[in-house]
């Protein structure tokens, strides 16, 4: 079974890019424990644009679907969800995105209590078909 990617495209304005990556950092190591977890990735904008890319990469669909439910998932957007912040639809008719990987859990010393760090999300999801990793020598 081929492993699964979700990328949530995530709308930073300029003044909470900081704070968006200083969450993401807080949180490290906490979704590198989920069962069916193999990789992931914060990809910062460097053309003009405004959106982040969160990269994850799940042995399954379920995998993700029942990290999602998690408990450590759920503390950590707690904060979004408390104040009532809409997600945006996701693509590929998953559903809401719920705010995977906003980055916007429960902060701590500078921005905390300030609500979500990203003012959008779309989560996209993928079946890996093919991947390469460099070459190794014998």
């Amino acid at each position: 079974m081929p492993s699964v990617v979700k990328i949530n495209v995530l709308t930073v304005s300029p003044e909470m890019r900081e704070e968006l990556e200083r969450r993401f950092s807080g949180r490290a190591g906490v979704v590198e424990s989920a069962d069916g977890f193999e990789w992931f990735e914060l990809l910062r904008p460097v053309d003009g644009t405004d959106r982040y890319l969160v990269y994850t990469r799940w042995r399954s669909e379920e995998d993700f679907t029942r990290w999602t439910e998690s408990q450590a998932f759920q503390r950590g957007h707690a904060q979004a969800g408390a104040q009532g912040h809409g997600h945006a639809q996701a693509t590929a008719g998953q559903g809401p995105a719920q705010g995977h990987g906003h980055g916007h859990g429960q902060g701590q010393g500078q921005g905390q209590g300030q609500g979500p760090a990203a003012s959008g999300a779309e989560l996209w999801s993928f079946e890996v078909v093919q991947s390469a990793g460099p070459k190794q020598e014998s």
